[in-house]
């Protein structure tokens, strides 16, 4: 097939024009064929520890999109475009979508781009292979997101880059011993990225100070942060020793021989105890958010098969779950942990439903506190009000319904992955429980949040 026959119009990001305070994709709604969520899998999320991990961003990527791909009876040539959010890429994996590609074995004439929203990377590139498939520019596009938090590149200071720059430069000895003469060690000491990546440049405040603000602005004490992180951590280890993951969680294996099959951050033996003995780390000494009740740092990738009904017609697919709605927003970025309620409950008003007419909820847990304090808006009158348009409250979000087998607290946040991860967890778990509808919603840094709402293919 020649490349030209198989190249399929791409429309624009639909993100672009979100303002303050404002919602996308609101209003009526283009109708168009069904959009499945077929399959997907996920590496293990693997904690950092302080050193550079086994896996690159597109390794992750290969190691869970190699078996997801080849346990599906579609011919890697019906691909029609890949998709995959990516923070932290590495300067040798330009365009990670386009080398996970390659390596997995597609056709080479199938395009492959990279899309990065913060912490919605992930889902933001399944939602734009719904509304390509909605549109009808396309058939069968795999939509994941990967992140190698613990490779994240380090940074020298614009002094030293200056020196190094005045170096190169000199044109003669005498020139360059009076550069080398400039050299000061301190300005040679490397600059995470990871870490100027957490800090807002708007408000200039980290991702976890504005999980104290929420955490104040609706009275998430350190005790009910550090009781949902416990919990967190049990959920996710009942959900390993009785399988609910197997199938989802694909083992990675490193060069060196070295074999990954769970959730390595786990810590099912935590306490509350264990937890409030540890120190505030973004506003001590009386901050509310700790290493103890925040996501963890991690490395993992994650794909889901998004299929039109057509292509599951022709190869014969068994879908999981269908898309019904999608929604983008954003906020002030001091508050940028309240945006889940916003984006889910623009879906919330347009499907004429409450809080607890959604059998599941997946809320990205950046912090406890955060997830804690969205429940908590959506209880309170004023906020309901103001933020989201509505006379009375929401309600009181049902806590047999949220996060059922633990979070990111537990199983870790790897930037551009965890949005693809929380739709493909609530994909499985409601045909486990044998549910209907779920919706899947993060924070994501800068102020923003997206939602999905999915509903299971019996």
């Amino acid at each position: 097939m020649a490349a030209n026959e198989k190249s399929r119009k791409t429309p624009p990001d639909n993100n672009d024009d979100q303002a303050r305070g404002s919602s996308s994709g609101g209003g009526k709604r283009q109708q168009g064929s069904p959009v499945y969520l077929v399959d997907g899998a996920r590496t293990p999320f693997i904690k950092a520890r302080g050193k550079p991990g086994p896996f690159s961003p597109v390794d992750l990527a290969v190691q869970c999109g190699r078996p997801l791909l080849m346990r599906q009876p579609i011919p890697f040539s019906a691909y029609d475009q890949v998709i995959l959010g990516c923070v932290n890429v590495l300067p040798e994996e330009m365009n990670p979508a386009r080398i996970a590609a390659l390596r997995m074995g597609l056709d080479e004439t199938t395009s492959a781009f990279t899309v990065q929203i913060n912490c919605g990377s992930g889902m933001q590139s399944i939602d734009t292979a719904y509304k390509t498939i909605r549109e009808g520019s396309g058939d069968l596009i795999l939509a994941g997101g990967t992140e190698a938090l613990s490779k994240a590149p380090m940074m020298l200071s614009e002094e030293a880059a200056q020196w190094l720059a005045g170096l190169s430069a000199a044109s003669g000895p005498q020139e360059y011993a009076r550069q080398l003469a400039r050299f000061n060690p301190k300005e040679f000491k490397p600059q995470i990225s990871l870490i100027k990546g957490l800090k807002d440049p708007i408000e200039e405040l980290s991702m976890g100070q504005t999980a104290e603000v929420v955490a104040q602005h609706f009275h998430i004490s350190r005790q009910q942060a550090d009781a949902y992180a416990v919990s967190s951590h049990q959920r996710l280890a009942k959900a390993q020793q009785e399988g609910w993951l197997a199938g989802e969680v694909v083992p990675a294996i490193a060069n060196d021989g070295r074999f990954f099959e769970f959730d390595d951050g786990v810590r099912p033996d935590t306490s509350e105890e264990t937890l409030a003995a540890l120190k505030p780390t973004f506003e001590p000494p009386y901050g509310q958010v700790t290493a103890g009740n925040s996501s963890q740092i991690t490395d993992g990738a994650s794909w889901i098969i998004v299929a039109s009904e057509a292509a599951v017609k022709k190869y014969r697919l068994q879908p999981r779950a269908v898309i019904l709605d999608s929604e983008w927003s954003a906020l002030n970025p001091k508050v940028m942990g309240l945006a889940p309620t916003l984006c889910a409950g623009e879906i919330l008003k347009r499907h004429k439903s409450g809080l607890n007419d959604i059998d599941l909820w997946e809320i990205n847990e950046a912090f406890a506190a955060q997830v804690l304090a969205c429940v908590a808006a959506w209880e309170d009158k004023e906020f309901c009000q103001v933020a989201l348009g509505l006379n009375e409250p929401m309600g009181r979000l049902e806590k047999s319904r949220l996060n059922v087998d633990g979070g990111a607290v537990a199983i870790g946040h790897p930037v551009g992955t965890s949005g693809n991860r929380i739709v493909l967890h609530l994909m499985n778990t409601l045909q486990r429980k044998k549910l209907k509808r779920g919706i899947a919603t993060e924070c994501i840094g800068g102020g923003q949040g997206g939602a999905m709402m999915i509903e299971a293919v019996t």
